[in-house]
């Protein structure tokens, strides 16, 4: 058996606003990787207060990529995210996909049940998919975005971080990046712990994460990964609205069609042209758990 043959999970990691009716390359990409057959895609609608409306936009969507069985999961109590027939739903599906709304009632519902270990199974054990837009892909990681406003400059009271649903460590996602200018806001994010590493994606464009092998990035536009661990900055000494200063911050954009993969595997990515620069290859690392 080749590489490429052998199954592992992949996270596909979107900036939000992606293409639900036309090329759909990034939702295209999650049916390729997920391969259901004959197995079910699930889609949950716990981020989001019109869960029936979110719903159709992707039933719709994923009937027009050819998926045979795609069921929702709308959970609205952590009662239903631990009850064993939602598990078991999860447990059934070759791939997960979590739509937007807010991040914070995504984990507030989901966040360690019954339901989010039977979709870290998915991913950890199974081969299976793990998808997620807006506040699904926020989160994503063991740490969470949880808040926080669009300002011009990196200030103290600016963003909140939260316990996310621990598919990735030492990670924190910012979407809709470049469209609604998120940068200060990521930076502030990452002076809040210079462990992380700071992910901006942005609309119409998905960080895909195959677990242990490497990254591909598909869509329209980039991902910003900035690396702070060597930064120096005075967050600690400034008041909350003070403008922080941050120094030897290293800010990389990965843009649409750049891959970059461990060991030697390949993909059936056909669009992924760039390898990213031996810089970057130490932060793909700790994306794909490698």
């Amino acid at each position: 058996m080749s590489k490429e043959q052998h199954r592992e999970g992949h996270l596909v990691i979107v900036g939000g606003a992606e293409d639900r009716e036309e090329d759909m390359p990034i939702l295209t990409r999650f049916v390729e990787l997920a391969d259901p057959g004959d197995q079910p895609l699930v889609v949950i609608t716990a981020a989001s207060t019109e869960p029936e409306a979110m719903w159709e936009v992707y039933r719709k969507a994923f009937a027009d990529l050819g998926v045979k069985h795609c069921e929702p999961l709308h959970i609205t109590s952590r009662d239903q995210a631990n009850d064993p027939a939602s598990v078991e739903k999860v447990c059934h599906a070759r791939g997960v996909f979590m739509t937007g709304g807010d991040q914070k009632r995504l984990l507030a519902l989901v966040g360690g049940t019954g339901v989010c270990s039977a979709m870290r199974s998915l991913y950890n054990e199974k081969g299976g998919c793990i998808g997620g837009t807006s506040a699904g892909a926020s989160a994503l990681p063991e740490h969470m975005l949880s808040g926080g406003e669009n300002q011009v400059h990196a200030e103290r009271e600016h963003v909140a971080l939260g316990v996310g649903l621990g598919f990735i460590s030492d990670v924190v996602v910012d979407q809709h990046f470049a469209e609604r200018q998120r940068l200060s806001r990521l930076l502030s994010a990452i002076a809040h712990n210079p462990k992380l590493i700071g992910v901006g994606i942005d609309e119409n464009t998905a960080l895909i994460v195959h677990r242990l092998r490497g990254i591909e990035i598909v869509g329209d536009g980039a991902v910003t990964l900035m690396d702070g661990r060597e930064m120096t900055f005075d967050f600690l000494e400034r008041d909350d609205a003070t403008v922080i200063q941050l120094a030897d911050v290293r800010v990389h954009m990965v843009p649409a069609g750049t891959q970059h993969l461990v060991n030697g595997y390949t993909t059936s990515a056909a669009d992924t042209e760039r390898n990213v620069p031996p810089r970057i290859r130490p932060l793909v690392e700790v994306l794909c758990g490698h």
